[in-house]
């Protein structure tokens, strides 16, 4: 046995390996050559028209054959010496405050109940869907009619009790109010419809354990199917503030802004400044102070929901 020698392990030629290393180049290049496509409409609609709005931002705008001034921040100057600019912030903060946690409220109230046992489940979750569908130019003159002073279905139902017409959309009272109820009303089904996913993958043997210990719904959903809902929680309400900040289409076939820029928000600001008034480089100051505080809220959200959340 001492004469034996030991078997020697088959070494695979350089040629095999060359092919190995080969195969693994060509992966990695067919796997980017599979995100090229995805990359350049990214780079082509988001990541350059971003940087190319805050370079537009130090420049004068354009006019005929004079071109673009570098003109360093008097634009931001102008900016926070502008009284609409203030006045449309100030409505975008109340718009944003209130048709945000209605809309989440609402949503997750709605896929509570379509979550359940009950009869017509299929039609309620049609009816609560149905307004995510809509465009929401017609979502507008839907609600236009509604709120059309003197044969409107508002004044016609409040005239059922002696109320006297009213301009809803006319009054500075009121005319924000109107568009905050249409956003909640458009949005609150499609969020329902991922509270509704989340809710679905909760174990039903949570539920049959806290019966069994006496436990209410009440304090069954506050202590452990709210908690199982923060991630999807979370997703929402990114979602629900950059929908906060990004609506045009209601205000232009609605109000305009009127009356008296009650209904102005930051984004049909910039709309009537980049489109109206064809200032583009005040437009372009505008939405990099939009983007930013768009991204501050979101990292916000992170930094602090993230925390509390309990992920599965």
């Amino acid at each position: 046995m001492h004469g034996v020698e030991p078997l020697a392990v088959a070494q695979p030629p350089p040629q095999a390996q060359y092919a190995r290393g080969g195969s693994a180049l060509a992966v990695h290049i067919y796997g980017w050559l599979l995100l090229l496509p995805a990359a350049v409409l990214l780079v082509a609609f988001t990541h350059y028209p971003a940087v190319q709005t805050l370079i537009d931002s130090f420049y004068s705008t354009p006019r005929g054959r004079r071109g673009a001034v570098f003109v360093g921040l008097d634009n931001y100057q102008t900016m926070l010496a502008d009284p609409v600019f203030w006045r449309a912030l100030q409505n975008n903060v109340v718009y944003a405050t209130s048709v945000i946690p209605l809309t989440i409220a609402l949503a997750l109230a709605m896929a509570l109940l379509i979550n359940g046992k009950i009869a017509g489940r299929p039609f309620l979750r049609l009816s609560f869907f149905t307004p995510t569908v809509l465009p929401m130019i017609a979502v507008a003159n839907i609600w236009l009619f509604f709120y059309s002073p003197g044969y409107g279905l508002l004044d016609q139902i409040l005239g059922l009790f002696d109320s006297s017409t009213h301009n809803w959309l006319g009054d500075e009272h009121t005319a924000l109010g109107c568009l905050i109820a249409v956003a909640v009303w458009k949005d609150a089904g499609f969020f329902m419809i991922f509270y509704l996913a989340a809710l679905q993958q909760i174990s039903p043997q949570l539920a049959e354990a806290a019966a069994l210990e006496g436990a209410g719904r009440w304090y069954f959903f506050r202590r452990v199917t709210f908690p199982l809902l923060m991630p999807t929680t979370l997703f929402v309400l990114v979602n629900a503030v950059i929908n906060s900040f990004r609506l045009v289409d209601h205000i232009v076939v609605m109000t305009q802004g009127g009356p008296d820029n009650t209904t102005a928000l930051l984004l049909f600001y910039i709309y009537e400044v980049g489109f109206k008034f064809w200032d583009t480089a005040y437009a372009a100051t505008l939405t990099v102070v939009l983007l930013v505080l768009l991204a501050c809220l979101a990292l916000g959200q992170f930094l602090i929901l993230d925390r509390r959340i309990h992920y599965q």
